[in-house]
């Protein structure tokens, strides 16, 4: 019930309640153990510690992440599994995919009717769905755009409620992966003429550890673990604007791009909340700073209490991009989307695509002539994944970037 009632500020609350980054909690009626801190973050990571097989809830595997997806494995099956979303990040599919978004986002902008109200949540989310499916090689007509759009937010939007939009998301998932599981079959029949190394390709063609291809349904799983996690940075692209609106002064120095907008898309990831803590299960008996930790008991990693540690960020709670200006980030201390090396461990491989898509929307949006209205701004830690109450609506001056 606290988890629910206080979101992002319940394991922290929990830490400072006794002192110690260390605490004793139940999840869902079991006995869990919360951590936070670089150092924990190794011991979570260390596959001879703690596992991801087991750990994460049904009802999340059925919004968010899928069923057999490759947040589930460990061992050898994860790294044959995640050497495919590996393939798919390199420094040139980034700047095609930045490309296809950053085209997507100017024809949107362009259709925005002078003076009146959009809502900047909305609006990215639809350009991002259209930019990823082209990068993806995925067919997808104009006018559905919006509808795949909507069911990718509700997926991220309903994974962590037991309400309507938990039951949103689960819809959203089953069309969406039958509809992609059609696909998969369809490029694998030669029936579709998906470009060669588009994401749509390489998935339908990967090959597990056993050396057989995905079934069809694991294939659209992880197919739509590429693309919706893409079109959640609209997410951060409202918190962009939000930061725009209360620090203006930013506005300037982001409209050049360059380093500084890729610090403030760093600063958006650290000091906005958006996931707030991973969950692994114990391979045995363990300790932790004295702590015992049984076997088959779960483990939380504080990822929103660890992203404001004063001991790691001076002033943790004031939005400063410089602090990552000249700033080599080490591998375990800015855990937006996990930590570690990608490559070994459970870190979202997807991370370089999620800072460069943010850092070219945020020079955009710092770029783009506009009036914020009266609206609620709020941010409600409560609510996961949280975002501003209204979505930050803004009116268009202009259809042109200044």
């Amino acid at each position: 019930m606290r988890l629910l009632m206080e979101g992002y500020a319940w394991l922290p609350g929990l830490r400072r309640s006794t002192g110690s980054d260390v605490v004793r909690t139940r999840v869902m009626g079991q006995p869990a153990l919360g951590l936070c801190g670089p150092e924990a973050a190794q011991f979570f990571y260390d596959e001879k510690h703690v596992q991801r097989h087991g750990a994460i809830p049904g009802p999340v595997l059925s919004t968010l992440f899928g069923h057999g997806a490759v947040h589930t494995l460990d061992g050898d099956a994860h790294r044959q599994r995640k050497s495919l979303f590996l393939s798919l990040v390199t420094r040139e599919s980034t700047a095609s995919l930045v490309s296809c978004v950053a085209a997507a986002w100017e024809d949107t902008v362009v259709g925005w009717p002078e003076g009146r109200e959009v809502v900047l949540f909305d609006e990215a989310s639809r350009a991002l769905t259209a930019g990823v499916r082209r990068w993806a090689g995925i067919p997808v007509e104009t006018h559905e755009v919006a509808a795949l759009a909507a069911d990718l937010v509700a997926m991220v939007d309903g994974f962590a409620t037991a309400g309507p939009r938990h039951w949103r998301a689960r819809k959203a998932r089953k069309r969406r992966e039958a509809w992609l599981a059609a696909l998969v079959r369809q490029v694998r029949d030669n029936e579709l003429g998906t470009p060669q190394g588009a994401a749509l390709d390489v998935v339908a063609r990967h090959r597990d550890a056993d050396g057989e291809l995905l079934d069809p349904h694991t294939a659209a799983v992880e197919l739509l673990n590429v693309i919706r996690p893409t079109v959640a940075v609209c997410w951060f692209v409202a918190y962009a604007g939000h930061a725009l609106h209360r620090w203006p002064q930013h506005r300037e120095p982001l409209r050049a791009g360059g380093d500084f907008a890729v610090a403030f898309a760093h600063e958006l990831r650290r000091f906005y909340p958006f996931a707030p803590f991973l969950g692994g299960r114990a391979t045995h008996d363990l300790t932790w700073q004295g702590e015992h930790v049984p076997e088959g008991s779960l483990v939380l990693l504080d990822l929103y209490g660890q992203n404001h540690d004063s001991r790691l960020w001076t002033d943790p709670y004031r939005f400063d991009p410089q602090r990552f200006v000249d700033r080599e980030i080490g591998a375990w201390d800015l855990v937006p989307q996990g930590a570690g090396d990608p490559h070994t461990g459970h870190r979202c491989p997807g991370e370089p695509f999620t800072v460069a898509l943010l850092a070219e929307l945020s020079t955009r949006l710092a770029g783009l002539d506009h009036d914020v209205p009266d609206q609620d701004l709020t941010i409600s830690l409560s609510r996961i994944p949280a975002r501003p109450r209204s979505g930050f609506r803004l009116i268009p001056a202009t259809a042109r970037q200044t």
